[in-house]
């Protein structure tokens, strides 16, 4: 992770001229107190009326001059702040995008979205508002026990003191929330991830009456995040009213103990109501600590996840001297492939090889390892024994761009944007792909008839992963985006398993006129792979079968009796 210090470095001008503004207005305070006592000691007392004038003037240059630093002040802070979380949002989601599939397979969305939004909050409060109040309190304390020090260095002993008891407690309040702060962060992203889940799976939710149990279990995690909250107001609440008291109080000791100084004739009486402005400037500084406290605790947390995200490296990557290929006509050659997790064999010793131009078909039960292979090629996970070729290349040689480029890839889980159908058919050549282009890959899908029978047709708004479209619709305009992207390796997952059998085979017939494209297509119906010019039938990761539709009848084997259960009988 980016150490925070160089997202401050890099605009290091505009936090000097805030910081330059912070110091003027502060100093500007610094003068009232003085003019107070010259109002006192000069006018009031020795009768120098002459200079009531200049001093009132002073003062009111003074209100004008804060005024001005303070806007100038806030307003950079405030808008680096926005920069720097800005930049610091960009620089984590990049990384996140980096992750391989292996890291979200084993991370919940929900907490993902908790870190990029509220985590990230949190440390832009300390680059802005908390960040400036800290610095501030800081700058401001060291000048008013300056000053101070120069009144009476006797009577600078109860704020230091005063000070000293506030920052002590300041850090015991700390420790207390860094632990509350941890949890209430991990429950953040519980919550989140819960209430996500139930809003994507909504319809299944009302399918099964599930609703009392949903909102069960959000009331419980709901509960959790309450009780947290609890503690930390708790805490906040035990010792905030000290350091009020603390602030409170300080100005009356001074006075009273002023006095007396006054008395023995060591100070004079516009001295003390210096001072006694002077100790009204520390009161606010000792009431902040307790909610600087609280905002860098909350951000030290958050700090804490994001780091440890940064920690996780990518585990599949490009090569630094990654090669490209000239030209991908989209020959494909697996040898003695295996793909092992942990102590699960997933594919072992899986061997094909698809020229240019040729349709593979894959088939088998479910969790015989058919969706592996597509991740293997497209090197979402590594494969952990054999090779896997694209044009004669080893696949790790090639960059993951050029690779994933070449690869359309239409699944079975059909994923679609919040966004108009125009552009989740554009996704892949988003700035390439011309509206004729578009219009004749959703004719081609079979999707064009019920895309025009929407109100904005092309430019409808799709509803949040598409809600609103049947299935079938769905996996058409999925079928669309593939073909609109014109790649020389097109694979289809089980991609028509939602539509009837007329679209199904109006597709495979599309599918057939495109001569210049390596087709892989995964399914469980015969009818989709019946006319591939090789289909591999795989069994518990293994090919069990293989060669054209005749030969695998043929065999009488799996491929056979599949058949036989989808048809009834050899025709």
């Amino acid at each position: 992770m980016k150490k925070l210090h160089l997202y401050v470095k890099e605009y290091w001008r505009g936090y000097l001229f805030a910081i330059t503004c912070m110091i003027l207005a502060i100093l500007l305070d610094m003068l009232y107190p003085i003019l107070t006592k010259s109002i006192v000691d000069d006018v009031l007392l020795d009768g120098k009326i002459e200079l009531l004038t200049g001093l009132l003037l002073g003062i009111a240059l003074i209100g004008v001059g804060r005024a001005v630093l303070s806007y100038y002040k806030e307003f950079t802070f405030d808008r680096l702040a926005s920069t720097v979380g800005s930049d610091l949002r960009k620089d984590l989601f990049h990384h996140i995008q980096t992750l391989s599939m292996k890291y979200f397979s084993n991370t919940n969305t929900g907490e993902l979205m908790a870190r990029v939004k509220d985590d990230v909050d949190r440390i832009w409060d300390i680059f802005g508002y908390v960040g400036m109040l800290s610095i501030e309190v800081a700058i401001h304390v060291t000048i008013v026990l300056y000053c101070m020090f120069n009144i009476s260095w006797k009577l600078t002993l109860l704020p230091l003191a005063a000070m000293i008891l506030s920052g002590l407690l300041a850090v015991v309040m700390e420790k207390k929330l860094d632990q509350v702060y941890e949890g209430i962060s991990e429950e953040n992203a519980v919550l989140s991830t819960v209430a996500g889940e139930n809003l994507s799976g909504v319809r299944t939710v009302k399918a099964f009456a599930r609703e009392k149990f949903e909102i069960q279990k959000f009331l419980s995690h709901n509960k959790r995040y309450y009780e947290l909250n609890i503690t930390q107001s708790k805490i906040m609440a035990a010792y905030y009213p000290v350091f009020q008291l603390i602030g409170k109080a300080l100005p009356i000791a001074a006075t009273i103990l002023g006095g007396f100084l006054v008395i023995k004739k060591e100070i004079s009486l516009g001295a003390l109501v210096a001072f006694v402005e002077y100790s009204r400037n520390c009161t606010w500084p000792m009431e902040m600590i307790g909610w600087l406290a609280n905002a860098i605790s909350a951000a030290f947390a958050s700090h804490k996840k994001l780091t440890a995200i940064y920690q996780v490296a990518p585990e599949i990557t490009s090569k630094e001297d990654a090669g490209e290929l000239e030209q991908v006509l989209g020959d494909i050659r697996f040898e003695k492939v295996g793909f092992r997790v942990e102590q699960k064999q997933i594919l072992d010793n899986i061997s094909f090889h698809i020229k240019p131009g040729k349709t593979l078909g894959i088939m088998g039960a479910t969790g015989a390892g058919k969706s592996s292979v597509i991740h293997l090629l497209q090197r979402f996970y590594e494969a952990t024994e054999g090779e896997i070729f694209l044009e004669g290349t080893d696949i790790r040689q090639l960059s993951l761009k050029q690779l994933r480029s070449n690869i359309a890839v239409v699944s079975q889980d059909v994923f679609l944007f919040s966004d108009s159908v125009e552009e989740n058919i554009k996704l892949g050549q988003r700035n390439k792909i011309r509206a004729e282009e578009i219009k004749e890959a959703a004719e081609s899908a079979r999707a064009s008839g019920f895309i025009e029978k929407l109100e904005e047709q092309y430019e409808t708004i799709i509803g949040e992963r598409g809600v609103g479209l049947s299935g079938g619709q769905k996996q058409r305009i999925s079928i669309a985006r593939a073909l609109a992207k014109k790649c020389p390796v097109l694979v289809l997952d089980d991609s028509t398993s939602a539509l009837d059998m007329e679209t199904e085979h109006e597709i495979q017939k599309t599918l057939e006129q495109i001569k210049n494209t390596t087709k892989i297509i995964i399914a469980h119906r015969i009818s989709a792979v019946r006319y591939a010019d090789e289909i591999i039938y795989l069994k518990e990761g293994k090919v069990a079968e293989r060669g054209t539709h005749e030969e695998l009848l043929a065999k009488k084997g799996l491929y056979y009796d599949t058949y036989r259960v989808q048809y009834g009988e050899i025709s």
